[in-house]
Formats: C-alpha cells, structure tokens, sequence
C-alpha cells in the first residue's frame, strides 16, 4: 500500500520518502530497496502503458522517490515532510511505535493519516502528538489507481486539517469521502457482504463460479459504476427491495435479507424514491427525465466500451 500511494504522489510531481521502519543489516537493506524501486517503476511502466504518464518520464519521476532507513540519522528528509502516510502492518504495537516515534519529529504542521483498514482513528490518535491533524485514510488496492479515498477524521481532528487533506487528494486525482469512525469504513462493508453472499451461492450449488462472477461483472458490477447504491434503490424504489427483501427472507428463511429499518420507515413515510419525489435522495424541482436519459447515456458509454453493445445490425 505504501508504495502504491509513492506513486500516486510521484507522478504527480512531488517528493516521495518511503521509510522502512525494520532493523535490517546493509544488505537487508539494499535488497528491500532494490525491490521497491522496481515496483515503483513496473507500477509507472503500467501507467504509462495506459496512456496516463509519459515514456520518457519515468526517469525524471523515479529521481523524486527515496528509500531510506528509519534507523539512520542521516537520512532526515522525511522530518519536512507535510504529509505522512502511515502503512505499516495491522499490529496495534507497530503502529504504536511507529506513530509514536514520527509524530514527535515532523513539523507541527504537518498533516498524519494511518491507512489502517481495521483500527479507529480515535485510537491510534492516541499515539499521536497534536491529535487536531490526524486522521485515517483508506485506500484501496490498486492505491495508485482506484481514485477512491475513504477519509475517517477522528474527535478531535480539525476542520482544517479536514479540508486540507481533502483539497491534497483532490490535487493528485483522488476522490475523498467523509465518513464516522465505524469499523470497515464504507467500500470494504459492503463488499464483505456481497463477497460472502457470492460465496454462499457457490456453497449452495446455485451457479457455477464462472457464472456467479459473470454475473456480478456484468449484472451487478455495471451498473453501479454510474449508480450509487442508493441512487439505485431511489431509482427503481424502495418498494421494491422492501419486498424482494421480505421475499427472500421468507423463501429462504434466513434474516440476513430483512429490511433495515431505515427502509421500513421510508415504505410507511412514502418516500420511496424518484417516482414518489423522495427517496434517500429529494427529487424536487429535477428534471427527472432529463436525469434519466443522462444516466443511460452513462450507462450506454461504458457498454460501448466494452463491447458489450455496439452499431446495430444492417438490415437486409
């Protein structure tokens, strides 16, 4: 992850540190930084495949990317650094140790984020001086590709420190959202769910693997690269999933398909989504159509893309 995120960075022009936070021999050392150099490169090497970087650059982009040892006194750059991105391994001591030992050394200005998936933020802000900057951010993998970034402000993280990290993750391509220290955050709980249940599925014997991932890509997968989830619950309404919910519940008698209880009240409030004006979204004063034929233009790109739909056949 640590060296996903130095890319995002690099090339986007700014200077990248990356501290290895072992006791290693030199050519413990030497090795580790050899290996993460040829990451960082193959990652850029992809980029430029893709058309998002040029060529030529990499050179250029590699001489802003250092390797350096925690344990050497020498190597300080990192101290002027106005940001730090902690990724170190899902051990509650390292991180400790880790935060610990930076924190006190880096400007009081300087802005700290863990990249934790599991731990709150108000936990590990405990481990950290001037709390008001600290926060987590969740990135997901491919970090220097998936634009997404969950931010998890702590209780007593700034409204400055907030909007700075926001407009610096805006500033390197990235899509920031907020959310509440909660466990999981957003995207790795509702992919937990949708993960198990395809598993279920294949322990069922309801389709072959093969078929369940056809499905989800094609089905599933495509549609909320322009929905959001409940952008498409207010789109074909929550009637629907409060009774295709209660369906499957009865059918197969297990609750983990009940509604929420967020759904039930929207069903007695009537606030059921786009054809009731109301939903989790309000609809009020939008031109629905309008709205709607600009999501299926959406929809009709990305299937063109991929070749899913393409010019009608020629009638003889």
């Amino acid at each position: 992850m640590g060296r996903g995120i130095a890319v995002t960075f690099v090339y986007q022009g700014y200077d990248v540190t990356i501290l290895d936070i072992k006791e290693r021999n030199k050519e413990q050392f030497n090795q580790l930084k050899t290996e993460t150099i040829r990451e960082i490169k193959r990652q850029l090497e992809i980029l430029a495949d893709g058309g998002v970087v040029p060529q030529h650059s990499i050179p250029a982009v590699m001489n802003r990317v250092k390797v350096s040892p925690i344990s050497d006194p020498g190597e300080n750059r990192w101290k002027q650094a106005d940001i730090l991105f902690e990724a170190v391994p899902e051990l509650i001591e390292v991180k400790e140790k880790v935060l610990k030992q930076l924190t006190s050394q880096l400007s009081e200005k300087s802005l700290i984020a863990s990249t934790t998936s599991s731990f709150s933020v108000n936990e590990l802000s405990n481990f950290v001086v001037n709390k008001e900057r600290f926060m987590n951010t969740h990135w997901l993998n491919p970090a220097y590709l998936i634009p997404l970034i969950e931010v998890s402000p702590g209780d007593e993280t700034s409204e400055e420190s907030i909007t700075d990290m926001f407009q610096l993750l805006e500033k390197v391509g990235k899509m920031p959202v907020q959310c509440q220290p909660s466990p999981g955050f957003i995207v790795p709980r509702i992919q937990a769910l949708a993960m198990n249940e395809a598993s279920r599925l294949v322990e069922e014997g309801v389709a072959s693997v093969e078929d369940i991932d056809k499905a989800s890509r094609i089905g599933f997968g495509l549609r909320f690269a322009i929905l959001g989830l409940l952008e498409f619950i207010d789109w074909g309404g929550a009637d629907t999933l409060y009774h295709a919910s209660n369906y499957l519940h009865d059918s197969l008698n297990d609750d983990r398909f009940i509604p929420p209880e967020i759904i039930n009240h929207k069903m007695a409030d009537g606030e059921i989504g786009m054809k009731t004006g109301k939903g989790f979204y309000s609809f009020e004063g939008k031109d629905i159509d309008e709205y709607q034929m600009e999501t299926l233009r959406k929809f009709m790109d990305i299937l063109k893309h991929l070749g899913f739909i393409g010019q009608p056949v020629k009638q003889k």
